[in-house]
């Protein structure tokens, strides 16, 4: 059984930044992605990282201005989201997937958390 807890959404104003967190209470050390959701939409893919940290990818989209990181000690997973965009606004939810390679569709996970909202005014 693997459980998730995002925190760190809220309201900002376009231009500004903010730090998502993810901890994860689980057995082992898990491949994990951000996913973005609007709605009335499927959910997007946002970032991911591999178990030991070493990959990362990005929607591009959000490619120089997220970074994800991660800390195992902890069990947590990180998404800094800087220069913050009004279309960036959605609930942020964050997965467990089976392995290191770069998965982008939201099948591919089979953990989630309840999501934070984040929400850029412009």
């Amino acid at each position: 059984q693997v459980q998730l807890w995002e925190s760190g959404g809220g309201l900002v104003q376009a231009g500004d930044s903010l730090r998502l967190s993810c901890k994860v209470r689980g057995r082992n050390i898990y491949a994990m992605g951000w996913f973005r959701r609007t709605p009335g939409k499927e959910r997007i893919f946002v970032a991911f990282i591999s178990r030991n940290g070493q990959t990362t990818t990005y929607a591009d989209s959000v490619k120089g201005r997220f970074t994800i990181s991660r800390d195992n000690g902890e069990k947590t997973v990180a998404l800094q989201m800087n220069s913050l965009k009004p279309e960036d606004t959605g609930v942020y939810y964050c997965g467990v997937t089976s392995d290191d390679s770069d998965h982008r569709r939201y099948g591919e996970y089979t953990y989630w958390g309840p999501g934070t909202q984040v929400t850029v005014s412009s």
